[in-house]
C-alpha cells in the first residue's frame, strides 16, 4: 500500500514537474521568442500592419473600412459619402456597393447560392446604386463597365482592397466631388495599384484606405 502511495505520488510530482517546464516553455518563452523575432524582422505585420495618416493610427491595411455619411434620423443605413473611394460591399448586411459597414462580428459569407433571389436582388440593387452614384455629367458608367467586385463582397465581407477597375470607374465621381482633374486621379489610382505577386499569382489590387489618404493629400495640396 505504501509503495503504491509512493508511486502514486512519485507520478503527480513529474506530471506536474513536466507541467510547468512546458509551460513555461511553450507559455513564455517560446512566445517571447517568436513576437521578438516578429517585432524584429516584420515590426509592420507584427503590429497589424496599421497605417498612419497625420502622425496617427486610422486603420489597417488588412480590414476594410466603410467612408459613409453620419446615419441621419429615420435611417437604417448611412449614405455614402461619394466625395471618397468606396469598397467591396459586406456580407450579411445586403450589398449596397457604397454602403459597406465592415464589422468584424459579420464576417463571412453569405452562403446563398447563385440563384437565391434575395443575393440576385442584393447584386442587381447594387449594380443599379453603382452606375447612379459614379455617374457624373461628362461620364455615364454603363452596366457592362461594372465589375464583379462593385457588386459583391468577399469571402471574410472584410476585404480591404478593390479592383483596379472598379477603382478606375470611381475616378470621374472622385475627381467632380473633389474639384480635381481626371488625369490627377487616374494616377493616383495607379500609383496605389499593386501588381500580382510575384508577377504571376494573384490579381492587381488597390487598398481603398491607402487610397484615400492620398486622396486627401492631393486635395489639401491642390
Amino acid at each position: 500500500m505504501n509503495n503504491s502511495v509512493m508511486n502514486t505520488a512519485r507520478l503527480l510530482w513529474a506530471g506536474l514537474r513536466a507541467l510547468l517546464v512546458l509551460t513555461v516553455v511553450t507559455g513564455i518563452l517560446y512566445p517571447l521568442a517568436i513576437t521578438g523575432v516578429a517585432e524584429g524582422l516584420f515590426p509592420g505585420k507584427a503590429n497589424g500592419s496599421e497605417i498612419k495618416a497625420d502622425g496617427k493610427v486610422v486603420g489597417s491595411s488588412l480590414i476594410g473600412q466603410a467612408y459613409n455619411l453620419p446615419l441621419k434620423k429615420g435611417q437604417e443605413t448611412p449614405e455614402p459619402d461619394l466625395k471618397w473611394f468606396q469598397g467591396r460591399p459586406q456580407n450579411g448586411l445586403g450589398t449596397n456597393s457604397v454602403n459597406t459597414q465592415y464589422k468584424l462580428i459579420l464576417s463571412g459569407a453569405t452562403n446563398r447560392s447563385g440563384d437565391n433571389a434575395d443575393l440576385i436582388k442584393w447584386v442587381k440593387d447594387a449594380k443599379a446604386a453603382v452606375i447612379k452614384d459614379n455617374s457624373t455629367s461628362d461620364y455615364k458608367v454603363k452596366p457592362s463597365d461594372v465589375p464583379a467586385d462593385a457588386v459583391t463582397s468577399s469571402g471574410s465581407g472584410l476585404d480591404p482592397d478593390i479592383s483596379p477597375a472598379y477603382a478606375d470607374l470611381q475616378v470621374h465621381r472622385i475627381a467632380e466631388k473633389n474639384g480635381l482633374s481626371v488625369a490627377q486621379v487616374h494616377k493616383l489610382v495607379d500609383e496605389h495599384t499593386d501588381g500580382r505577386i510575384l508577377d504571376f499569382m494573384g490579381e492587381p489590387t488597390v487598398n481603398v484606405l491607402e487610397l484615400n489618404i492620398a486622396l486627401k493629400e492631393l486635395v489639401a495640396r491642390s
